[in-house]
């Protein structure tokens, strides 16, 4: 035997490898040997049982064919994650091999890249003791290769996820494979239905995940008779009907059921229903209608619960308390009512919580636990009165969105303890009052919306305080993502070194799976939807549709990394600050309906990524900026309603505007050159004569000229004093 496994050696093999001849075991797992894949190391030992060359940086091809000859052979595993330089070869060419593999597991790798289809290895047609077989990630395509259940009676894991596997999907219906307990095949486009008597075949299944698989028909009955099922995944396919009866009296093991994106009906969860052990429950985007279903009450445990997108109606029950380590509660976009039930205090461990798009009211239990909060999610219903001081006692929130709600009252001073908070959306409330400068404190937030509400007093100058996604400041916390732990069973195969056998066993899995968090934003003239990694991106101020006054503040331009500022439909006046061509990420800007007054900085042509630019609707004066770059795709609405503007793209010409042009060009010069003389003349004439008559008075009557004198004195000494 000769574990190398999970070190740091690198370089080549050393040649004197060849020379061990009896060696059985080869374990060169995660490490850094380099060079081409070691070929004539294989072709000597062929005493070799197990070999895994995970993680490896062996580079040119390895084709399966050397191993042919192996008569011993019984563990292959190799993965070629962050290597595109290693290519595996198992049909070019063909072979039939003496061995009869155990474990054969390839991963992330590039395989039979010469084929015009890279169909599952057709060596493994001979292979009849298999108990392991992974094909993961390796752009197969295909049918489905149901003959693997056929031809191997004691297989215990079948994954082929990440593939482009097709139907149809069979499983005999007149045998049972008593071992088989782990079958991942998600994201295939296996586009067939799922064998009703699945239950039947696999009674003893602990793992079940055929998500994004397009798999379509009902949800099958026979699932119930896998009495040890502890995760099952069949999200983002096409089912229909409702979850038969069976399913909720019979699985009472599950821990882990995620049915998401598929067209199911009727109550989330079968009447009767008896779930104990569930950990994480996942319904959401689908066609449920009624009430929160009591299937899951006893699920103390319960760690995930996400029935959002359905037609679930009524109050949130208040047997949801006694869920003491729930952590995510997803009952967004549903027709529930009703105030929030006091029990909620109870749930100490709430990370994620997303009521959005309901009908509910009233405010939040001010006796909220909300110390491991991190996203708040309460846009779309109709909470009203003060935003609720228990949301300071959220010293980790990273996400606050009361958008369009019935919040009353100013913007709480509070807000500045709350240091962590990156996005903040107010948006379409009654709020008023000013903009408190605490907000400036805020250092880490990335997207604040305040529009839609009732807010006066003028712009905080300490805005630039915030980074808006300056990425010198922010921490490396992601945003648009939030991951979800779960725990499952997992085969353990190991290689015993007195025997030269493997045994198997078990050990326990933690995962966890990420969602996307989203929030909306006005961007670009558009309400979109920011989620995921475009989320972490996104940088934006929105003050508009308030009743703001004052001007523009110059320190707005120091937000040099936000992507959208839109201050419109308020009454600002004053000039747009020549600052503002600072702003060079900026992609949308819009200051239009105000009174903004003066010249468009011509500056502004040099932001590059301006997409949307909207001045409209002010008093601005003089001409637009030139047409060049991102300007010249602006049409006259970005300028319209501004009487004074002039240039292209509006139809004013700026010297149509100050003096005739074309043939009345000469004689309007003539004209206005003899006025000019005329009065340049008469001015004079006239300062003459009135100049002479002072002197004149002053002269006769030496009384005034003495007066005028002594007057003059006097307002001297004054001003000297």
């Amino acid at each position: 035997m000769l574990s190398l496994g999970e070190n740091k050696f690198e370089g080549l093999l050393p040649p004197c490898l060849n020379n061990l001849t009896s060696l059985r075991v080869l374990d060169l797992e995660y490490n850094g040997f380099e060079g081409t894949f070691p070929s004539e190391l294989f072709h000597s030992l062929k005493s070799l049982k197990y070999i895994t060359l995970d993680e490896s940086n062996f580079t040119g091809i390895a084709s399966l064919s050397l191993f042919a000859n192996h008569s011993n052979l019984q563990v292959f595993t190799i993965s070629c994650f962050n290597n595109p330089n290693l290519r595996i070869e198992t049909e070019n060419p063909q072979f039939v091999p003496s061995f009869q593999l155990k474990i054969f597991s390839v991963s992330k790798c590039t395989m039979n890249e010469g084929s015009n289809d890279r169909i599952v290895p057709s060596f493994l047609l001979h292979q009849h003791d298999l108990r392991v077989l992974e094909l993961v990630r390796l752009n197969l395509s295909g049918s489905f290769p149901n003959w693997v259940f056929t031809n191997n009676t004691k297989l215990n894991t079948l994954n082929v996820n990440n593939n482009f596997l097709t139907g149809p999907f069979k499983l005999k219906s007149t045998s049972k494979l008593l071992d088989m307990q782990y079958f991942h095949a998600f994201a295939n486009p296996i586009s067939d239905e799922i064998p009703p008597h699945i239950g039947y075949v696999l009674p003893n299944l602990l793992s079940l995940n055929m998500s994004s698989s397009s798999l379509f028909g009902g949800f099958p009955a026979s699932l119930s008779d896998m009495r040890q099922l502890n995760s099952l995944d069949l999200s983002n396919n096409n089912l229909a009907g409702y979850v038969p009866q069976e399913f909720g009296k019979g699985a009472n093991d599950l821990r882990f059921l995620k049915l998401s994106k598929n067209n199911l009906s009727g109550p989330c969860l079968p009447g009767g229903s008896n779930f104990t052990h569930l950990l994480s429950v996942d319904l959401s985007n689908n066609n449920f209608k009624g009430k929160v279903p009591n299937g899951i009450v006893k699920s103390s445990e319960l760690r995930m619960l996400d029935l959002s997108a359905n037609q679930l109606y009524g109050e949130i029950p208040s047997w949801i308390g006694n869920f003491k380590h729930l952590a995510y509660l997803i009952l967004s976009q549903n027709s529930m009512s009703g105030p929030i039930p006091q029990s909620f205090c109870n749930l100490a461990e709430l990370k994620y919580l997303d009521l959005s798009q309901n009908r509910f009211n009233g405010t939040l239990p001010s006796c909220l636990n909300m110390s491991s909060l991190r996203y708040l999610h309460l846009q779309s219903n109709g909470f009203m009165g003060p935003i609720p001081f228990v949301v300071a006692k959220s010293p980790l929130l990273l996400t606050l969105d009361l958008t369009r709600n019935r919040f009353s009252s100013h913007i709480p001073r509070w807000f500045k303890s709350m240091l962590n908070l990156r996005v903040l959306l107010l948006r379409g409330n009654k709020l008023e009052g000013s903009i408190p400068v605490e907000l400036c404190r805020l250092k880490n937030i990335s997207i604040l919306d305040l529009s839609q509400n009732k807010l006066s007093g003028g712009i905080p100058y300490c805005l630039n305080n915030i980074n808006f996604r300056r990425k010198d400041e922010i921490d490396e916390a992601k945003l648009g993502k939030y991951f979800v732990p779960w725990t499952t069973r997992g085969p353990l195969f190991e290689f015993n070194h007195t025997s030269g056998e493997l045994v198997q066993g078990e050990y326990v899995m933690n995962f966890s799976w990420h969602e996307e968090q989203g929030v909306n934003f006005m961007s670009k003239s558009r309400y979109e939807l920011y989620e995921g990694n475009i989320l972490d991106f996104m940088s934006g101020l929105d003050l508009s549709d308030n009743q703001l006054t004052g001007e523009i503040p110059l320190q707005v331009g120091y937000l040099n990394t936000i992507h959208t500022l839109n201050l419109s439909k308020n009454h600002l006046s004053g000039p747009i600050p020549e600052t503002v061509s600072d702003l060079m990420q900026i992609e949308s800007l819009d200051l239009s309906y105000n009174k903004l007054t003066g010249h468009i900085p011509s500056q502004l042509t040099q932001l590059y990524s301006l997409s949307v630019f909207f001045v409209a609707h002010n008093n601005l004066s003089g001409m637009t900026p030139e047409m060049k770059n991102q300007f010249s795709t602006f049409d006259p609405s970005s300028y319209e309603g501004n009487p004074f503007l002039c240039g292209p793209p509006l139809q004013h010409n700026c010297s149509s505007m100050d003096k005739p042009a074309g043939r009345n060009a000469q004689s309007y010069h003539s004209e206005e050159d003899g006025f000019r003389e005329a009065f340049l003349w008469s001015f004079t004439g006239a300062f003459g004569v009135f100049f002479l008559g002072a002197v004149t008075c002053m002269y006769l009557n030496s009384y005034v000229l003495y007066c005028i004198l002594h007057v003059i004195s006097k307002r001297v000494d004054r001003l000297f004093v």
